[in-house]
């Protein structure tokens, strides 16, 4: 019997290559298509370094509809696991058009290969920011959505186009994973979150900040109705987050469209991360607050009671564990994949 083969878009990214290591590691092969234009095909040879198995790769833009369907006729494709888009809030208040052009083209591309290669199972990588400024907390699959970023609203309509298919052709199954704020990295140290230029994400900002590459930490906002002012997320390490994505395969195909939280359930302010990472890496964080950042929320609190209930996933790692692997990626590669680049197109 052969191994059941994935697709994982974005599969040279953060979670992307972290999800290829945990479905190779469980029998799983495993096909990337990545643009790299926010990654390093370096990170995949870590993949390789950690699993001890190789990963086909295509060089591909997810809207260029013909390269993305070559890659199906290229070989059989059992399942896709969708990360590929772009993903920064702030940036996305900057370049609306941009983000919705590729997120939602980038989706239907895929959708239009995997209906004429006939592969109808699909995971699809959401975001708790579709709800936006929550009235209760913490949140529930059925809590509603107020997106407030292009973002944000690009996940939740992505979200609807997935529905609207579902309802349609009663044999396709999509779930969608709408994950809290994933960060940590591998147990090895081998892959972490090494994103070009400046860091969006606080924890890789802290990361490289304690490490000398960046001066200071700017914290958005000290005036939100929170216990210290700082906004509160819910951070879920990235290994769990990941082990989420497999338990979805592994309970599917489920025809239709299914949606859960992955998160915690433990809120975490700004200063608190600051104050864990400090403790964990022994080092002074110096940061400078200014002020709100356009389309932030002042809290996202996960209820990840259905995903227990349904796929049997919980959040198993604390944030001091966050911290730690996150540190231990850094320390490893103080510059990160580009500290390590290697040739690797005619290879894989």
């Amino acid at each position: 019997m052969t191994n059941p083969t994935a697709l994982v878009t974005g599969g040279a990214g953060f979670i992307g290559s972290h999800c290829c290591v945990d479905l190779l590691l469980n029998g799983y092969d495993v096909v990337v298509i990545d643009n790299f234009s926010n990654s390093s095909l370096t990170a995949l040879e870590h993949v390789r370094r950690v699993t001890g198995r190789d990963v086909a790769v295509h060089d591909v833009d997810l809207t260029d509809g013909e390269a993305v369907a070559q890659v199906f006729r290229d070989g059989e494709i059992d399942v896709v696991v969708h990360f590929a888009a772009y993903k920064a809030v702030g940036d996305s208040m900057n370049r609306p058009l941009e983000y919705y052009a590729n997120n939602i083209t980038g989706l239907l591309s895929l959708l239009n290969a995997m209906r004429d290669a006939e592969v109808k199972h699909l995971i699809f990588s959401s975001s708790c920011s579709i709800y936006g400024d929550a009235a209760e907390l913490p949140l529930t699959e059925d809590s509603p959505a107020r997106p407030t970023n292009p973002y944000a609203k690009s996940k939740w309509m992505c979200e609807q186009i997935l529905a609207d298919i579902c309802a349609r052709h009663a044999e396709w199954s999509v779930t969608a994973l709408r994950y809290f704020n994933p960060t940590g990295a591998h147990e090895s140290g081998e892959l972490g979150e090494d994103p070009l230029g400046v860091p969006t994400n606080v924890v890789p900002y802290l990361t490289q900040l304690a490490a000398g590459r960046r001066p200071e930490l700017q914290v958005f906002g000290s005036d939100y109705p929170t216990p210290d002012g700082t906004a509160v997320r819910d951070y879920i390490h990235v290994m769990d987050v990941v082990e989420g994505h497999r338990l979805a395969l592994e309970t599917g195909p489920v025809p239709g469209f299914r949606r859960y939280n992955l998160g915690t359930g433990l809120g975490t302010s700004v200063l608190e991360l600051i104050a864990e990472f400090a403790s964990v890496t022994g080092r002074e964080i110096p940061y400078r607050v200014v002020g709100r950042r356009p389309g932030d929320v002042p809290q996202l609190v996960a209820s990840a009671d259905l995903a227990f209930t349904e796929l049997g996933w919980t959040a198993r790692r604390k944030l001091t564990e966050m911290c730690e692997d996150a540190w231990r990626f850094q320390e490893r590669f103080p510059f990160g994949y580009e500290g390590e680049k290697v040739s690797l197109r005619s290879s894989l």
